[in-house]
């Protein structure tokens, strides 16, 4: 009976993660609680054996708009994280910074910027995604050489 409740809990809570995860593609939420958000993506990640890629930015940001439609309509990019990652959105904005939160991670440089996290949410990596600019969009190849290079080996 307690590993049916158990299985009924982690279900639930994966599910949350899913939907918030697919709604964070779309927006920034400064209502989000990033550290709860990240405890439920850290719990889905180990059952699934991904990785977690923290998006930090804003709605307030063009290049987070920008690096959003790469993401979304590229199929070779689309493809390769939803295989491989979990994509948790982190607001920075004036009506919430997240301060509390980021303040464990390295310092960013601009907007926006992934933090790549082992599935257990210990940080791997801190990724300028300016480096992946290019004229006034995304480098396609840069950006599927970062998401190689970062994704889970698997089994």
């Amino acid at each position: 009976m307690k590993q049916l409740r158990f299985s009924i809990i982690f279900f639930c809570i994966s599910f949350t993660v899913y939907a918030q995860a697919s709604d964070s593609l779309k927006k920034f939420d400064p209502t989000r609680n990033p550290f709860d958000d990240l405890k439920s993506a850290v719990g889905l990640a180990m059952e699934v054996n991904k990785r977690i890629i923290l998006d930090v930015g804003g709605e307030w940001c063009i290049w987070c708009h920008r690096i959003d439609a790469i993401m979304h309509n590229t199929e070779e990019i689309k493809s390769l994280l939803e295989e491989n990652f979990i994509i948790l959105k982190i607001n920075f904005s004036k009506e919430n910074k997240n301060e509390k939160f980021l303040s464990q991670y390295p310092p960013i440089e601009g907007y926006p910027h992934f933090y790549v996290l082992d599935t257990d949410g210990k940080l791997l990596h801190s990724q300028n995604t300016g480096e992946f600019e290019k004229e006034k969009d995304y480098d396609k190849e840069k950006f599927i050489t970062f998401i190689n290079k970062w994704k889970p080996v698997k089994n």
